[in-house]
């Protein structure tokens, strides 16, 4: 990673600049740009809306029914946890990306995030999962002061930085802002230093990820996990005989890697007993929610008098990245749908329904409502939108904190003289402070979601989503 990152660097000489002007927010008056291609980003022009209207619909907007937002994937993660697994990153396939140059600045990137979505208004925000990164006490703590406002503490074990980031760790793999370029001589201990934040306007409603439940998002807490994450050696590089077998899937490799005891090089790190890993029953209660269905977090939420919030549990918790949709919860999501009655329908999962197990059952009821208007989801860190002509609705997918564009995304349904349109657009974190730092490594991250695409198509970012009378 660190020499990929330094060709990078080398190739675009123009990196570390912050862009001039306003802080940025809604993409619809202005957004980041590197119009000449030399690794820095500048303020550019607004995106407009795109017409979609694929599904019948259109005509002027005639009344603002209601507005939300969206925040995804920030995995708020304790860089400096035992349990976390970088080294894995250089295999490959099922494990990348296990280590981002910026990882250790993504409470930050959340704030700078609510403060850009407060500029917008919202009367709600949804977070749609992986609000932390591996399950931690102290990473849902964390990200929780972040959201609800008041001192965030995003340090762990000893004060200060300790991990594979240092810049005297030898291994080339990793990006150290102490010595390599872009040089931020002192970064990783302004990341570890308390802050205020002032927290979310608007009432914001958890829905759970498998990063939220998982360790590393994939398996199911145990003693061997727990014991790692509490304990006091970390692994810094690892074993090169050490390779999964073709085909084995990220929770059966995570398990085989850690079956044998730490896999590799290993160092001395202040132990913590905040980094323990909470289970589903924990974490609900730390969100003061209570779950159904065996602890599922399933339940309905109104914006205004117009719009029904419907929000789905759908992480596996035998382990594993796939989403799942139980029998019972199939029940009760009909039943929730016919509860709405004649208010428009909004569904929200970690994992898009499209690709969970079940999940095809589900969207057949949402065909079968009335007014379901869109299925919104996170996960696979990018912005995609599609039509669903069989509802009809909307499919909506919205790229992660973590990764490049590190963006939110808006939402403002409308009524208009031909249906209905719900409007979306996504919103840039501020950048203020650690965070514009974190944009810019993000955005010369080689494997991350500048050259992923993860930012999506013009069509995929802002747009007009019509429907027609129902």
């Amino acid at each position: 990673m660190r020499l990929a990152l330094i060709l990078v660097v080398l190739l675009f000489a123009g990196c570390g600049a912050q862009p001039a002007g306003p802080p940025p927010g809604s993409t619809l008056d202005a957004t980041l740009v590197d119009r000449d291609g030399d690794g820095a980003l500048e303020r550019g022009p607004g995106e407009p809306l795109r017409e979609r209207d694929e599904l019948g619909g259109g005509g002027r907007r005639v009344a603002t029914l209601a507005t939300f937002a969206q925040i995804t994937d920030a995995h708020v993660r304790d860089e400096e946890s035992p349990a976390r697994v970088p080294f894995l990153d250089r295999l490959g396939g099922v494990f990348s990306p296990t280590f981002r140059p910026q990882e250790a600045l993504t409470a930050q990137v959340l704030d700078a995030s609510v403060r850009s979505l407060n500029r917008e208004r919202p009367q709600a925000v949804v977070v749609t999962g992986d609000l932390a990164d591996n399950a931690q006490a102290n990473e849902l703590d964390t990200a929780r002061a972040v959201l609800d406002g008041g001192r965030v503490r995003p340090d762990s074990g000893a004060p200060g930085y300790t991990g594979v980031q240092e810049k005297d760790n030898p291994d080339p793999f990793y990006y150290r802002p102490d010595s390599d370029p872009p040089r931020h001589p002192g970064l990783l201990d302004a990341a570890q230093r308390a802050f205020t934040a002032h927290g979310l306007d608007a009432p914001w409603y958890p829905v759970l990820g498998n990063h939220d439940l998982l360790a590393q998002g994939e398996v199911p807490p145990t003693p061997a996990i727990q014991a790692l994450a509490t304990g006091d050696r970390a692994v810094e590089s690892l074993d090169p005989r050490l390779r999964p077998r073709p085909g084995t899937d990220s929770k059966a490799a995570v398990a085989a890697v850690l079956a044998g005891g730490l896999p590799g090089r290993t160092r001395r790190v202040p132990a913590d007993p905040a980094r323990r890993l909470l289970s589903p029953a924990e974490v609900l209660r730390r969100l003061g929610r209570r779950g159904r269905d065996g602890g599922r977090l399933d339940y309905t939420f109104d914006v205004g008098p117009s719009v029904r919030g419907i929000v789905l549990d759908v992480v596996n918790r035998a382990g594993g990245a796939r989403g799942v949709v139980t029998p019972a919860q199939l029940a009760w999501l009909r039943a929730a749908l016919r509860s709405a009655g004649r208010r428009y329908v909004v569904v929200f999962s970690h994992q898009p329904l499209s690709t969970s197990d079940g999940g095809e059952a589900a969207l057949r009821a949402l065909d079968a409502a009335p007014n379901v208007v869109a299925a919104i989801a996170g996960h696979r860190h990018y912005n995609a939108i599609a039509p669903r002509a069989s509802g009809p609705y909307w499919l909506i997918e919205t790229a992660s904190l973590a990764d490049y564009p590190q963006e939110a995304r808006s939402f403002r349904l409308v009524r208009t003289t031909r249906g209905v349109a719900l409007e979306t657009w996504m919103v840039d974190q501020d950048g203020a402070g650690l965070a514009g730092i974190s944009r810019e490594l993000a955005y010369l991250d080689a494997q991350g979601g500048r050259p992923q695409g993860f930012a999506g198509r013009a069509q995929d970012r802002n747009a007009r989503l019509s429907l027609p009378l129902r």
